[in-house]
Formats: C-alpha cells, sequence, structure tokens
C-alpha cells in the first residue's frame, strides 16, 4: 500500500519512467495499487519502457466478491501482468489451492503472470526445498504448458526480505541453488526446454549494492524489489545496474 497519495505514485511513477526510457537491454515492470492503476496507464503513452502490473487478482472472474479485484478488471485497464502469490499474501493466510485458482483465471483473462514462491527459513537440511517444490507443484497444478510463455517465477526467501523480522542476507550462491532447483521441478509441470526458458527473478532484498552480484554471479533473470523501488534514486540505480551487467 504505497504510496499513500496518487500524487506520490504519479511522481514516483514519472521518475522511474524517465530513467527506464534510457535502457535498451533492461524491462521495468511496476506492480502499482490496483486503485492507481488506470492514472499512471494515462502516464505511461505508446512505446512506454515501463510496463503496468496488477499486485494481485481474486480467484473468480466476476461476482458478489466486495472489495476484490478480478483479473477480467485487470486486463480491461491494458494490463498485462500480474504478481500471485507474493509472501505477504502468503502471510496473510492465502493457500496454495486459492494461488492456483487465482493463476488459471488469471491465464483465462489472458494475463501473464509472475508467481512468487519461497521459504521462511532456510535450514541446513535441505526441507525448505521440499516447501518449495510443493509450493510450485501446488500452485501450477494443471497449469497448461502451451501458456509456459506466460509464466515468470519470483524467488522470495522471506527470511531475507527487507521487512522480515531477523532478516539476514541472501547470496547469490544461495539464489543459484534455488533457481536450478525451481526449473527442475518446473521440468516435470511444462518440459524441460520450455523451463529452462522461464526467467526466474530474485526476490529476496535487492538492492543497488547486491544487483550486480544477483545478475552475474547468481544467474538472476531479473530482480523482485520492494523496499528500493520506492526510493527513484535507489530504483533508478538498480536499473542503470542492470543494464550494464554482462
Amino acid at each position: 500500500m504505497n504510496p499513500v497519495t496518487l500524487k506520490d505514485a504519479k511522481q514516483l511513477y514519472s521518475s522511474i519512467k524517465k530513467v527506464a526510457s534510457k535502457a535498451r537491454r533492461t524491462k521495468v515492470m511496476i506492480f502499482a495499487p490496483a486503485i492507481y492503476l488506470s492514472e499512471l496507464k494515462k502516464l505511461s503513452g505508446a512505446g512506454s519502457k515501463v510496463e503496468l502490473g496488477a499486485q494481485d487478482c481474486h480467484t473468480k472472474d466476476q461476482g458478489a466478491q466486495t472489495g476484490e479485484i478480478s483479473a477480467f478488471m485487470i486486463r480491461d485497464l491494458g494490463v498485462k501482468i500480474t504478481l500471485v502469490g507474493h509472501s505477504e499474501r502468503r502471510a496473510a493466510g492465502e493457500t496454495d489451492e486459492a494461488i492456483n485458482q487465482k493463476i488459471k483465471t488469471a491465464i483465462s483473462a489472458g494475463l501473464r503472470i509472475i508467481l512468487c514462491v519461497g521459504e521462511t527459513e532456510r535450514d541446513d537440511s535441505g526441507d525448505y526445498l521440499d516447501i518449495l517444490r510443493v509450493q510450485i507443484e501446488k500452485d501450477l497444478a494443471d497449469f497448461p504448458a502451451k501458456q509456459a510463455d506466460k509464466l515468470i517465477i519470483a524467488y522470495e526467501p522471506v527470511w531475507a526480505i527487507s521487512t522480515t523480522k531477523g532478516r539476514r542476507d541472501a547470496t547469490p550462491d544461495d539464489f543459484l541453488h534455488s533457481k536450478i532447483f525451481i526449473r527442475k521441478i518446473l521440468a516435470g509441470i511444462i518440459g524441460k526446454k520450455k523451463a529452462l526458458l522461464t526467467p526466474v527473478l530474485f526476490g529476496g532484498y535487492a538492492s543497488p549494492e547486491n544487483t550486480i552480484d544477483f545478475l552475474v554471479a547468481g544467474q538472476a533473470d531479473g530482480l523482485l524489489s520492494g523496499r528500493n523501488s520506492l526510493s527513484p534514486k535507489n530504483f533508478a540505480e538498480i536499473i542503470k545496474i542492470a543494464e550494464h551487467a554482462k
């Protein structure tokens, strides 16, 4: 729920759009609160380098669901991608079954998906891998392989997110290990070839200081930034670093 005014949302979006307009290799997406999407869409303009996305959608396409937002409403705004299964939604009680239904509804509405997965703790015995496997298998149950090009995975190690109490830093090696495992599970769902083409983003604490490490050493296909996306200066720096990463 940031920022809290439309004025601030427009200023933040315009600042990011200005930096993104100079990017050639880096794709920039902003997942804004749904209440701002229509207004920000007006600022996008034809050929904008910034793609707008929704933070969530409902399991149903329409109906008596006061306060909720359907994937079809999102699509009607001209927005073509949504987050699903964000760690904060899971912490609020969202189940893998609900996430699975959201994905199915979003796909039927023609949206692309960024599915967020990740464990709350990383243990030395490797049990966290079972948590990842279960999340992915349940969330993508009956996922049509022919729609694999609409799927992006964001690995969110909850223990490394900036808002987690007692958080600790994830390393590029932590991410790479999980990325390889995620692609292995995906191969059993959509096939090995398509799994290898599915982008896997780092969704822990992404900052200007660690961007190059996760993109290069960690081989992340992108970053899902939280706190630093609210700082025009920091987010601009992340974009610039990503643009020149090799």
